[in-house]
C-alpha cells in the first residue's frame, strides 16, 4: 500500500459520508484504469458519490474501484492510491492535497502562477505623486438646460489636453421597459 494510502482512504471515506467527492488523479500512472480517451491526462477529475448508487464502489487497501459513466457509457475505473493526489468534498468545499504524488507539470504550473515576493533589486519602486497620470473630470451637460461648469472644474479642464473630443450631446444609455 502507498505510504499515504491509509490517510487518503480515511479522507475519501469521510468525505463520501457527507456527499459528493471529486478525486484528482494522474491517469498516466501505473495501475490506473480509465477510458482510453483519458489515459494521457495528467490531471483527471472524477466525481464519486454514494447517491450515484454505485453497484461496485470499493475503497480498499489498494485504492478506489468503481463503475462510472463517461459520455453515457459505463466503465469500471481503478485508481491506486499512488495516482490520487487530491480529494475535494463538494459538500463542505474542503480539499486535501498530496503534493508528493502530484504530476511534475502541475507542480511547475502552480509555482509559476503563485506570486512570490520579488527581490528588492528587481521590485518596482513606487511612482512619485507628481509623475502619476492625472484624470480629467468633466461635467456632462444635458440638452435640456445648458450650464456653466463650476469654477473648480473649469480650472482642471484648462490644465488638461486641448485635443479631447467634446462631451456627448445626449446620454448614450437608454431605458428599455
Amino acid at each position: 500500500m502507498d505510504k499515504k494510502g491509509p490517510e487518503k482512504k480515511a479522507r475519501l471515506l469521510a468525505a463520501l459520508d457527507k456527499g459528493m467527492v471529486m478525486i484528482h488523479l494522474d491517469a498516466r500512472r501505473p495501475g490506473v484504469l480509465v477510458p482510453a480517451s483519458l489515459r494521457n491526462e495528467s490531471h483527471l477529475r472524477l466525481n464519486l458519490s454514494y447517491r450515484f448508487d454505485p453497484p461496485d464502489l470499493t475503497v480498499g487497501e489498494w485504492g478506489v474501484r468503481c463503475t462510472l459513466s463517461f459520455s453515457g457509457s459505463r466503465f469500471t475505473v481503478a485508481v491506486p492510491w499512488s495516482a490520487l493526489f487530491a480529494v475535494t468534498s463538494q459538500v463542505t468545499k474542503e480539499s486535501w492535497a498530496y503534493p508528493d504524488d502530484m504530476p511534475a507539470e502541475l507542480l511547475q504550473q502552480s509555482m509559476v502562477t503563485t506570486k512570490a515576493p520579488m527581490p528588492e533589486a528587481v521590485a518596482e519602486q513606487p511612482v512619485p505623486l507628481a509623475e502619476r497620470p492625472r484624470a480629467i473630470l468633466r461635467e456632462v451637460v444635458s440638452q435640456e438646460e445648458p450650464r456653466e461648469p463650476p469654477a473648480a472644474l473649469a480650472s482642471v479642464e484648462s490644465e488638461g489636453p486641448k485635443d479631447d473630443p467634446p462631451p456627448p450631446k445626449r446620454g448614450h444609455l437608454r431605458l428599455v421597459k
